[in-house]
């Protein structure tokens, strides 16, 4: 027998019960913005460079681009075309620039938990260290923000074996390490469940411009054909379509007119879809008859 990860069984998608998303729509649209901190000559790299450089001042200077341009002038654009988002949050932003969580909240977006600084990975910790991590990111974001974060995104989507059991005993309902499906779905955990939120790997700026190495223009077209093919195939059950997008990677100024494309191409069709955050997503799941949703019955 293959070796198997024990936390859900397999479901095609196609024989699953049908629900809707709220006033009756089929397609749930969020954008997951990454807003990242990074150790200057140490920990994970970028793929714009040989590893021998990873930590060189240029890939730091390279992703420090982010936080002080990208976010903002995405930001104003998001603004300007009326579009919530999520943010999945590195906690050394509070002490680093703390600015960004200004305009963050001025936009009332919902954060989620990120571990402390996207240079380390946390799949590699001991179960207790890991713990330890993910409380005191917690812990964070609540004391800041006054409410702890629904969800959770693990740098670089590292797990260990523990990961989701600590997860779902420290108060967390979703996460997004689990890119496997269309639809939202529970997993199984040591003390219960926990949701997997759709999440893109490829829909994703970070891969599909840094390490894909495609343009501006064929990222946008991306979003697009996807959007449109999963706007079509929602008219039989209702789907995820999430985007991804870093502010170091999207940010620069020669690629906001091309993304700037495809949110308007989206908005296009803003009364056929559920234009929302991952948050929103989780809740309606919850308030679902018992047997709608795969996994609900761990």
């Amino acid at each position: 027998m293959l070796e198997h990860h024990g936390r859900f069984e397999y479901s095609n998608i196609t024989k699953r019960p049908v629900y809707d998303w709220p006033n009756g729509k089929r397609l749930a649209v969020y954008v997951a913005m990454n807003i990242e901190v990074f150790r200057y000559g140490k920990g994970k790299g970028a793929a714009i460079a040989p590893p021998d450089q990873a930590t060189s001042h240029n890939v730091y200077s390279f992703r420090d681009y982010g936080n002080r341009v990208g976010f903002w002038r995405l930001m104003d654009m998001f603004k300007e075309l009326g579009i919530p988002l999520e943010h999945q949050l590195n906690t050394a932003i509070y002490d680093h620039h703390p600015d960004i969580m200004e305009r963050i909240r001025e936009h009332g977006d919902e954060i989620l938990g990120h571990g402390y600084t996207n240079s380390d990975e946390q799949g590699h910790l001991p179960e207790e260290e890991e713990r330890k991590l993910i409380q005191m990111c917690t812990d964070r974001i609540t004391k800041e923000e006054g409410k702890a974060p629904l969800g959770w995104m693990s740098p670089w989507l590292s797990n260990s074996e523990h990961t989701l059991d600590l997860l779902q005993e420290a108060g967390y309902h979703y996460v997004m390490d689990w890119t496997s499906d269309d639809q939202p779905i529970w997993a199984k955990t040591r003390n219960g469940k926990i949701l997997l939120m759709p999440y893109p790997i490829e829909n994703n700026d970070n891969r599909a411009l840094v390490w894909f190495r495609y343009t501006a223009k064929e990222f946008a077209d991306m979003i697009i054909d996807g959007f449109d093919e999963m706007l079509r195939q929602s008219k039989d059950q209702p789907l995820v379509y999430p985007i991804s997008l870093h502010p170091f990677a999207v940010g620069r100024s020669y690629r906001i007119p091309e993304l700037r494309r495809a949110f308007e191409h989206i908005l296009k069709h803003k009364d056929q879809i559920w234009l929302t955050r991952p948050g929103d997503i989780c809740r309606h799941i919850e308030s679902l008859p018992k047997g709608t949703v795969p996994g609900d019955h761990y």
